[in-house]
């Protein structure tokens, strides 16, 4: 006997319940691509502020080759005021886009002096070859700490000076030229 019920009934709810299971799936994909593209897009970032700090350092350190020496703090890539007008080595003290936070620095283990900077993130770096010369030490690095940007400096002492005369006596007289 006939209830007047439709022989579907059923069929449409569990319709929306493998529809809401695809579109689950689909924007579980869409975020491991996103996540994925967004942390590409900060070890780009990570890549130039590394290399910004890099040339601020070489800058700092080139300003006076008289007298190189390294800076002590950030804030004197910032403002360097070493010559009458104010220098800047750096535009802005950059954060570390994976972390948030500051960058770690590296400092000479001598003069104490900043020669580099990396970051303290955790993590394995999706980018594992193809780095430019200058961080071609980069590749194959298990976590993003191995991404050490140091400026490697020339440390080439002054030319000798010759001994001056004391005074009061006279130099050497230079050698003449002799006939042939």
């Amino acid at each position: 006997m006939p209830t007047g019920k439709s022989a579907q009934s059923g069929f449409t709810y569990l319709f929306v319940l493998m529809l809401v299971a695809l579109i689950g799936m689909g924007l579980a994909v869409a975020g491991t691509l996103w996540h994925t593209e967004s942390q590409r897009a900060r070890e780009t970032e990570l890549l130039f502020i590394g290399d910004q700090y890099r040339q601020a350092i070489r800058s700092y350190y080139e300003l006076d080759p008289g007298q190189p020496r390294l800076s002590q703090r950030i804030d004197d890539l910032l403002e360097d005021d070493r010559r009458p007008n104010i220098v800047r080595h750096l535009r802005r003290a950059w954060r570390d886009p994976l972390t948030g936070g500051e960058l770690a620095l590296i400092r000479d283990p001598e003069t104490r002096g900043i020669v580099g900077v990396y970051s303290p993130a955790p993590g394995h770096p999706f980018k594992t070859a193809g780095f430019p010369a200058a961080d071609e030490a980069f590749t194959g690095a298990k976590s993003y700490q191995g991404w050490r940007f140091v400026v490697v400096l020339s440390h080439t002492a002054a030319a000798p000076v010759p001994p001056q005369n004391p005074p009061g006596t006279n130099p050497a007289p230079a050698p003449r030229a002799g006939r042939r």
